[in-house]
């Protein structure tokens, strides 16, 4: 967590003032809880809300002598709320603030993450529907395919953070429990209405069986998400990152007036946003393995997981939500060329629709063997001296034996290529 990739309401949800005042409700709203049942007098409940305080610098003070956090935490709360104080942390263990307090944290961060994605996604679509029929080249291993438009791409990249928001809310959903359970989870000093009451204060559900900590499968499912959520964003920037390259020229970063883009060469109009979010994506899915490497603890509970929730934690929410905001800005003003893009396809001299060739003559009656043939003997010729592709094949007799001139013109039409992309954009859009 550095200032540079940090935006305030998600730096918040980690600052230690945040921390302890979700420890202090979990332990007021338990204290209420334990009063109903008659464990605790309900003066006591009540002094806990009325007086219950903390200073950082105090609780740290505390802590350098006890080496335990919780016990310097609650040491300081009973400073300011005298003698009933006693009756904090009745029945609890360490891990129930500890647990509880990073699922309300987590929780909060994901509703940060999910709102971050719409505003991505309606970027992303804004993008997509001006672009729609935009025709481009799509590019297999990097070389001249078939055509495609610039809106399907987005529509591509679109639903793959539809499909990330959406395992965004269910990990969520399974990160956002309560354990109220006491040693070993057996609730063998608290009486299981004590966890339920607070999980619903803290707008959580109670762990069905948490031994002394909440099993971290969940906390592994919810960090693998992010790192997916990550990936889509690496994959959205590396794509415009290559249509930035001067070769292509097809879409580029907005470059604002005064910007540079290099301390040497003046010219220089580099894709930062994109290669900063490639950087970005890296760190959050560096989560992902201490992550999975936390769900095997030791019996009901060691401490091997805590260390790496206090770093992991903080730093991919922050960073990702950072760079889901950076990517928003960066396609809500992306400069998209289509007249760069029609000359990039023109650049092989229709070869884009050898395909469309191939089987036409396959239909025309020649074998797929001899059509690939002969096909490919064209299509290398145009490619290597530059020929234009309809021109030869119109003057190979074994294709001329088969497609007349006036039909292989008809296989060189654009719209061919673009006649199911409404179709694609209600199967993507539709749903949305």
């Amino acid at each position: 967590m550095i200032p540079r990739y940090s935006r305030p309401d998600m730096k918040a949800i980690w600052e230690p003032e945040t921390r302890f005042q979700i420890w202090l409700e979990i332990e007021a709203h338990a204290c209420d809880a334990m009063a109903t049942l008659g464990v605790v007098p309900e003066e006591a409940a009540k002094a806990i809300w009325e007086r219950g305080a903390f200073e950082i610098d105090r609780i740290d003070e505390i802590e350098q002598e006890t080496k335990h956090d919780v016990i310097a935490f609650l040491t300081n709360v009973a400073e300011h709320v005298g003698d009933e104080a006693r009756f904090l942390h009745q029945g609890m263990t360490s891990s129930d603030v500890l647990d509880t307090c990073l699922a309300v944290q987590l929780s909060r961060a994901a509703d940060i993450l999910i709102a971050d994605l719409d505003a991505l996604l309606a970027a992303l679509r804004t993008q997509a529907e001006a672009h729609k029929y935009t025709v481009t080249i799509g590019r297999s291993h990097a070389i001249h395919a078939e055509p495609t438009t610039f809106g399907l791409k987005l529509a591509g990249h679109y639903a793959a953070f539809k499909r990330g928001r959406q395992r965004l809310i269910d990990a969520r959903a399974e990160v956002a429990t309560c354990a109220i359970s006491g040693a070993v989870g057996t609730f063998a000093n608290i009486d299981p209405s004590v966890e339920a009451h607070v999980a619903n204060k803290m707008g959580l559900t109670a762990e069905p069986v948490s031994t002394q900590v909440i099993p971290r499968d969940r906390h592994a499912m919810f960090f693998a998400v992010l790192g997916v959520i990550a990936s889509s964003l690496e994959n959205l920037s590396v794509e415009i990152r290559h249509l930035q390259r001067t070769e292509l020229r097809e879409a580029e970063e907005y470059f604002s007036p005064g910007q540079k883009g290099s301390s040497a060469m003046p010219h220089k109009r580099n894709p930062v946003l994109s290669e900063n979010l490639t950087g970005l994506a890296r760190i959050v899915r560096s989560a992902v393995t201490p992550a999975m490497e936390n769900v095997a603890l030791w019996h009901e509970r060691d401490i091997s997981h805590s260390s790496v929730e206090r770093m992991i934690g903080p730093d991919a929410t922050v960073t990702l939500d950072f760079a889901l905001g950076r990517a928003t800005g960066m396609m809500e003003k992306l400069v998209v060329y289509p007249e760069q893009m029609q000359r990039n396809l023109d650049q092989l001299g229709g070869l884009h629709n050898s395909q469309r060739v191939l089987l036409a003559l396959t239909q025309a009656g020649m074998s797929r063997e001899d059509a690939y043939r002969v096909v490919q003997t064209n299509a290398m010729d145009s490619w290597q001296h530059g020929k234009n592709f309809v021109d030869l094949l119109k003057t190979d007799a074994e294709i001329s034996g088969h497609l007349s001139a006036e039909t292989l013109d008809d296989l060189f039409d654009i719209e061919y290529h673009t006649k199911h992309v409404d179709t694609i954009f209600k199967r993507v859009f539709d749903a949305a």
